[in-house]
């Protein structure tokens, strides 16, 4: 429900309504709604806050997805890739980045100043296999460290998953999970 929608702003909004209800109130002597306002809408901005400092904006689609690979991912794509693309096309809060413990388990990620950051993610098709395509810059990680850790990053986003590593142009590094059926793999 709150995937493209900010759970922080909701609930600054609502506070912010609240408090004015409750300081209006407040002037033209409305006794109840004063303390109904100050009440609820106080502690909501608050909460509000509190999500906002914390909040991790939704990776952006780099290119629309078109109707066919659409198809193709509700056809072929694994639960692992499904996951993936939820998770960091949605808000977050709590966290550092998206996708900040994966690298730091595949070893991408040695301190958060190095961290590569994931600024995009597209869908597409690769020899006929739906293809989840995460694009990272990577300043301080090599392709050749990406490319070290290939093996690692198939088991780890796996079982069903093959693992590409693209570099198109410096500093940028795409990671494409492609979809394999057991028909392919033998």
């Amino acid at each position: 429900m709150f995937r493209k929608f900010s759970l922080a702003s909701l609930l600054l909004t609502l506070g912010g309504i609240l408090t004015s209800v409750g300081l209006i109130a407040y002037v033209t002597g409305k006794a109840a709604l004063n303390i109904g306002g100050w009440f609820y809408g106080i502690p909501l901005i608050l909460g509000g806050l509190a999500l906002k400092i914390t909040e991790l904006k939704p990776v952006p689609y780099s290119q629309p997805t078109p109707p066919e690979i659409i198809a193709l991912r509700e056809k072929q794509g694994t639960p692992t890739q499904n996951q993936v693309r939820q998770d960091v096309t949605r808000y977050r809060f709590g966290q550092d980045a998206h996708l900040d413990e994966s690298l730091k388990r595949l070893g991408l990620s040695p301190s958060n100043e190095e961290r590569p950051v994931l600024t995009g993610v597209r869908e597409t098709a690769i020899n006929d296999s739906y293809t989840l395509i995460l694009e990272f810059e990577s300043p301080f990680i090599s392709l050749e460290k990406w490319q070290e850790k290939q093996e690692k990053i198939e088991k780890f986003f796996g079982p069903g998953i093959r693992a590409e590593l693209m570099q198109p142009q410096e500093n940028r590094v795409d990671v494409a999970l492609i979809a394999i059926s057991e028909a392919k793999v033998s």
